[in-house]
């Protein structure tokens, strides 16, 4: 692979995220720049590998992360196939309207032709939206579940036109993926022996992209799908999400060269610019959909708002749509090109958006919480604390540690909050004192019961914005105890010092001198007293 293609794609990532958008976006940006010093994505058949590598490896880590269950919830597969239903009724006359009025690329399209550009734009990226829900920490909260169930019936959508529009049906082989499910107990026996280093990562290799594509591929089906699925067999295992973890930078490298290839497609006319603004124009009807269509499911506003602009881009899976269609002749080659650069400014705009939310939300609270639909989806709920006088915001491994420390002393006295539903669970089958909240949403503080004799806020989240956000909920809710907080980094400490937490912790300082306290109380008794006053 040239040296420049790594230099470029390197400067132009270095310099987006220097301005707060994601690096994805100057990947995009480099693709463009590179195709604009002649190189095609025709020259660079190993970087088209890699992406495609890249796109199995994220559907086997969503796969790995998936709870089927919420497949099966109202919210994701009926709001999923209402706005693909909606956005197709609105895309098609208005794209219709847009060839009358003379724009050469629409006009003389067939009513078929019209539906297949409205059903590739009816998708949302799941690359972009994973990506963004990873960097905010947010893949386990309400929302962002319930954008990823959407998202993956999207895809299953997807994958059910491409392989119709192969014409064949799938080798009778195919019915023996059904058995996959009785070999469990057989990977499950592999996946517990190849302990915690290469082997893992190497066991995750070969269920993405042999057990999963490859298989799969062979019998006539998309080999993304197979990942998907493999990845969901393997969710079940205790060590699905150290998994997900050690093939992380795989997956991110890979999806460097996907983000590439797309700008590598060619350079489009003012045209095709023109008109890919005007699609990304039509947005906001995509996102007033999701949330329109998210509220009548009983999700609060500010739940259906985080979600739809999550879902607010045009996605992948429209160029893989446009690129099969292209190649059998049912559109224009120039579509491709298009609605990649579509795509790429749905990016661009939707980046800034997904940080900006919560400011949006707080601008038109008012009238977004007219559109509620009591009762309240159970997630969703006003939260009931009681009366506790120790608060602990988050319930990983140290919110956790920290509850059993304090139990011993005040047991009855404590409450955990923790976002992830499953995590939850398990702390209620341990005993704790646990209720299922996400401290880094403004709604959660309003919903949440004053507890008067509140004496102790510990701050155990994993991510630096979510425990200043949750210092700043605290003062708005005129809270005069004393608030604790563990950090990773040292750089975070004076920050939030600053902003009013009373005492601070280093983890890794901690955690070495509580290993010290252990190893002198366990092997360095003290010497009796009177030993220590002759000495």
């Amino acid at each position: 692979m040239e040296p420049a293609i790594l230099v470029i794609t390197l400067a132009c990532g270095l310099l987006v995220n220097r301005v707060g958008l994601p690096p994805l976006i100057g990947y995009l940006v480099a693709g463009f720049v590179l195709f604009m010093f002649g190189i095609k994505e025709s020259s660079l058949p190993l970087l088209q590998q890699f992406a495609d590598l890249g796109v199995t490896l994220l559907l086997f880590a969503i796969g790995l992360k998936l709870d089927l269950r919420s497949l099966f919830r109202a919210e994701v597969w009926a709001g999923a196939s209402l706005h693909l239903l909606g956005t197709m009724l609105f895309l098609v006359p208005v794209l219709k309207l847009l060839g009358m009025l003379g724009l050469d690329q629409l006009s003389g399209l067939t009513l078929n032709q019209f539906s297949l550009l409205a059903f590739a734009l009816s998708f949302s990226s799941t690359v972009f939206a994973v990506k963004v829900l990873e960097d905010k920490g947010d893949m386990q909260t309400l929302y962002g579940r319930v954008a990823i169930g959407i998202l993956i019936m999207q895809d299953i959508f997807a994958v059910a036109f491409l392989t119709a529009s192969k014409g064949e049906v799938p080798s009778i082989w195919a019915l023996s993926l059904l058995l996959l499910p009785l070999a469990r107990p057989l990977i499950y026996r592999a996946f517990d022996k190849v302990g915690h280093g290469e082997l893992l990562v190497l066991f995750g290799l070969v269920m993405a992209l042999v057990v999963g594509a490859w298989l799969f591929e062979a019998v006539g089906l998309k080999p993304d799908l197979g990942a998907l699925i493999v990845g969901v067999l393997l969710a079940g295992h205790p060590k699905a999400s150290e998994l997900a973890k050690s093939l992380f930078y795989f997956k991110e490298l890979f999806l460097v060269a996907f983000f590439l290839t797309i700008g590598l497609n060619g350079l489009p006319t003012l045209e095709d610019v023109a008109l890919a603004g005007l699609l990304v124009a039509l947005l906001p009807f995509k996102v007033a959909l999701f949330v329109m269509l998210l509220t009548r499911f009983k999700l609060r506003s500010r739940t259906s708002m985080l979600a739809s602009f999550n879902l607010g881009n045009y996605s992948e899976f429209g160029l893989i749509v446009a690129a099969v269609a292209a190649a059998k002749g049912w559109l224009p080659s120039q579509w491709l090109i298009i609605i990649a650069v579509a795509l790429s400014l749905s990016f661009l705009i939707a980046a800034p958006l997904n940080n900006l939310v919560g400011k949006i939300y707080q601008k038109f609270q008012q009238p977004l919480r007219r559109m509620e639909r009591p009762p309240l989806h159970p997630e969703d709920r006003p939260i009931p604390i009681g009366n506790p006088r120790f608060l602990i915001l988050g319930m990983g491994r140290i919110g956790s540690g920290a509850y059993d420390e304090l139990a011993a002393r005040f047991e009855g006295q404590i409450l955990g909050i923790e976002h992830k539903h499953e995590l939850v669970d398990f702390h209620k089958l341990q005993g704790r004192n646990v209720v299922q909240g996400d401290a880094s949403d403004t709604d959660f503080w309003e919903k949440l019961d004053r507890a008067p004799n509140l004496e102790l806020v510990l701050l155990a989240m994993p991510h630096h914005a979510g425990n200043l956000f949750a210092v700043e909920q605290l003062k708005k809710q005129d809270y005069q105890g004393k608030i604790s907080a563990i950090v990773q980094y040292a750089e975070h400490i004076e920050s939030l010092r600053e902003s009013g937490v009373h005492s601070v912790y280093n983890l890794y300082e901690a955690a070495g001198a509580g290993f010290v306290d252990h190893v002198a109380n366990e092997l360095m008794p003290c010497p009796p007293k009177s030993a220590q006053a002759e000495a």
